[in-house]
């Protein structure tokens, strides 16, 4: 026997079950409660203002950037790298004094202004890439639809985990991919980050990845569940979890590679993203184990509740008078 298989049979998951739902129990209630008292802290996406894409001729100071922008009336400015060492994006946020309409209209000015006064200041020639007015009602309407699409994905994989395997089992991997979720969310929440369109789109896909590392882990425990003759569902969950157990581990580690990559070498424009597929993909790795097989021995899952269905016999039913 490998070392490797000798590790694997030694690790008690379900032993430490109950340890690993009060963990997870008390970091879904801290989030949520952070998320009821902090909120989030929406991006622009979400919220209202003025978005500027600028590509300077030269590499760019966002230092230099704020100072000359604090020093020419827009105090509130936020400046972040945007791709290259060359872009930079600019944040004005909404002026409540000034109506919609006008802000709007203004937005496809103010990029040049702002331009020409960097430029001014830098010596850099300076592109506009684009100047946007996000109002708050179109961040309101990102914000539902992006709510709604989380809980439609929910749903779906309700209704599939349900008919693919059972019902006990579905009500497992909902609760783990809920469990990630809320966690991603809480961390956002507790730390401040800024949630923008592309941590929306990471959330969509950690249900997916959670999703796909839960179901290799069902379909082992189903399949042992049919063929183990012997053992409690206990010791068969044990068992089908340290048979999935490098691959689970080989997946995450290849995964959280090309995020780290992301992250360093990505810029700020994607570190929403990356920062919370890292999150959800650790997170979802725990769940799989922890949650979603957990959830479904505590509703105490059978052999029979995976029995493959019987198939009638014609010769009999045709013998039957």
């Amino acid at each position: 026997m490998t070392t490797l298989t000798l590790l694997q049979n030694e690790i008690d998951f379900m032993g430490k079950r109950v340890i690993a739902g009060f963990i997870s129990t008390a970091l879904v209630v801290i989030s949520i409660g952070s998320l009821a008292f902090n909120s989030l802290q929406f991006g622009l996406d979400f919220t209202s203002g003025t978005s500027i894409r600028l590509e300077y001729a030269d590499p760019v100071s966002i230092p230099e950037v704020n100072e000359t922008l604090n020093a020419s009336g827009f105090p509130d400015a936020v400046v972040v790298s945007f791709g290259t060492e060359r872009d930079i994006r600019i944040i004005l946020p909404v002026n409540e004094e000034v109506p919609e309409a006008e802000q709007a209209t203004r937005a496809a000015t103010l990029g040049d202004e702002i331009a020409a006064l960097l430029e001014a200041t830098s010596g850099s020639d300076i592109t506009v890439l684009g100047s946007d007015y996000v109002s708050a009602k179109v961040g309101a309407e990102l914000a539902e639809q992006g709510g709604l699409g989380l809980l439609v994905a929910l749903g779906i994989v309700l209704i599939y985990i349900a008919v693919r395997f059972q019902y006990k089992f579905a009500l497992g991997a909902v609760a783990a991919l809920g469990h990630d979720v809320i966690i991603t969310l809480g961390i956002f929440s507790v730390f401040r980050m800024e949630f923008d369109l592309t941590v929306l789109a990471a959330l969509l896909a950690i249900i997916g990845y959670s999703l796909n590392d839960t179901i290799v882990v069902f379909d082992r425990i189903r399949e042992n569940f049919r063929r183990m003759r012997r053992g409690t569902p206990t010791q068969m969950m044990n068992a089908s979890l340290n048979q999935t157990l490098s691959r689970t581990v080989i997946t995450s580690f290849t995964t959280l590679l090309v995020l780290m990559a992301m992250l360093v070498f990505g810029g700020d424009a994607v570190s929403g993203f990356a920062i919370a597929l890292t999150i959800g993909v650790v997170v979802g790795t725990y769940s799989s184990i922890y949650v979603a097989a957990n959830v479904a021995l505590s509703l105490n899952v059978t052999k029979e509740d995976l029995a493959l269905p019987v198939k009638p016999d014609p010769e009999v039913e045709n013998s039957l008078p």
